[in-house]
């Protein structure tokens, strides 16, 4: 591909439709197409078209890359669930109850058979109880301790 050839190539990808970018999606990745939005998408098609044109990284380069994100991710605590091995669903039996400390005071949630219930109140998701317990976004799981690798309870 020519210079010229790849830059009317690029200026031309805001122009396309949507099914025209999925189509260069599927032909330049050869991959389904994840969730993008059609901005991310047109980036996306941009960088990997210079990409073809240019070269890619060498396979040093990408090697190199590899070895720093792991020593990143091994030298920041907040990023050690990034390599964590996915845990299986938790499944809660009707009766269940989970008890979390919050703001000095204890709070109970029971599970039943079709969510939750707290301070007689039903919820559908452990997460909204969390988030009325806190009064801020919460992962429900993650919030009681079921989520995690310190401690945390594994069901299922």
């Amino acid at each position: 591909m020519t210079s010229s050839d790849l830059v009317a190539t690029l200026a031309a990808l805001p122009g396309l439709s949507t099914v025209e970018l999925r189509t260069e999606w599927r032909r330049l990745f050869r991959t389904t197409l994840p969730l993008l939005s059609r901005d991310l998408l047109v980036r996306a098609l941009a960088h990997r078209t210079q990409e073809l044109a240019h070269g890619g990284l060498t396979k040093a380069t990408q090697r190199r890359l590899r070895a720093l994100t792991e020593m990143a991710l091994d030298a920041d605590p907040l990023c050690s669930d990034a390599r964590a091995p996915a845990l299986r669903p938790v499944t809660l039996s009707p009766g269940t109850r989970l008890v979390r400390e919050w703001g000095g005071r204890t709070h109970v949630v029971t599970v039943t058979a079709d969510g939750f219930e707290h301070d007689g109140r039903r919820y559908r998701s452990l997460s909204h109880v969390a988030s009325t317990i806190t009064d801020a976004h919460w992962s429900g799981p993650r919030f009681f301790g079921l989520t995690g690798t310190r401690g945390a309870a594994r069901h299922g």
